[in-house]
């Protein structure tokens, strides 16, 4: 299934990693490397999935993102992509009012782990 995936990450090494794999799968792949940027790329690309890191810009950049998002009505599924419980010994997690996504994988993220939740997100937004 060809799905339209959006990352937004300030680590281009990330996203690139992110896109050889994504694209090597049949997705197409779009990305921003900040908030600010990520904003109207989203609007723009209108993906089926969001690929979101947590710190960028400013230590919550990604939380603070996820619930711009979610406020404004997106409702396509978002994957957190970050290293911040390595970062700050907490463990974050989906479902929390702090970070409303579908999913939360800790950096470095193996290529068929990212599938796997790629494609369990477009599947379906349930567990």
């Amino acid at each position: 299934m060809m799905a339209k995936i959006m990352i937004v990450d300030d680590d281009p090494d990330v996203i690139e990693g992110c896109r050889l794999v994504l694209e090597r799968a049949g997705h197409e792949v779009a990305s921003a490397l900040s908030r600010e940027e990520g904003r109207p790329a989203i609007e723009t690309f209108q993906p089926d999935l969001l690929i979101l890191d947590v710190v960028m810009a400013q230590p919550d950049d990604g939380f603070a993102m996820a619930q711009q998002l979610r406020r404004h009505g997106f409702e396509k599924p978002i994957l957190m992509l970050s290293s911040i419980n390595k970062v700050t010994g907490y463990k974050y997690g989906k479902n929390e009012p702090m970070a409303p996504v579908d999913a939360f994988e800790e950096k470095p993220i193996r290529p068929e782990r990212l599938l796997e939740q790629v494609n369990l997100l477009l599947g379906t937004k349930e567990d």
